[in-house]
């Protein structure tokens, strides 16, 4: 029952299954196909100057390359293993909620991190001018916040029924 996944309803299905991901891999896209890694580099700080050119420093493009990997393996945590747990274990959303609380748990820290690091990373005149704001730094914190946000709602049980966190538990309780 591919459609069977009760951890997961409704928007957080929606958000987590299917947008978190295209999200994640979107910027992988833009570096290896096309606009490129040099584009990238340049769109992650609001800038009026002209994008340098097209070939950068070895060194650069191996640490774009590297933090275009890590979009793709969040993406890939999103699509394949948030599938797997809902294939796997159908008839246990326990062990649905669980596994995917462990999930939400890494990813939300990451997400804290990677907000403060963007938002330490921005010149100071940018840093209090979200309207001066690109896409791409809105991106990496607007759009991290948000879905931070929705994996706290997740957590406190918002929009859907708790299985796991927030249920009591006894010494016979057997999850998974």
């Amino acid at each position: 029952m591919a459609n069977d996944f009760p951890a997961l309803p409704g928007f957080y299905r929606l958000l987590f299954l299917y947008l978190e991901p295209i999200s994640t891999l979107a910027p992988v896209l833009m570096v290896y196909v096309s606009p490129g890694p040099a584009w990238f580099l340049h769109q992650l700080i609001p800038s009026p100057a002209p994008l340098p050119s097209a070939s950068l420093e070895p060194r650069t493009l191996m640490a774009v390359w590297q933090l275009t990997n890590c979009y793709f393996l969040l993406g890939l945590i999103s699509s394949l293993v948030f599938r797997a747990v809902r294939d796997a274990l159908p008839n246990n959303p326990a062990a649905q909620e669980r596994i995917l609380g462990a999930s939400f748990l890494a990813l939300g820290i990451a997400d804290v991190r990677f907000i403060l690091a963007s938002f330490m990373g921005l010149p100071s005149d940018l840093k209090y001018s979200p309207a001066d704001w690109n896409s791409m730094t809105h991106g990496n914190i607007t759009v991290v916040i948000i879905l931070f946000a929705f994996r706290l709602t997740w957590f406190m049980g918002v929009g859907r029924k708790r299985y796991y966190y927030g249920q009591s538990r006894t010494k016979d309780t057997k999850v998974i």
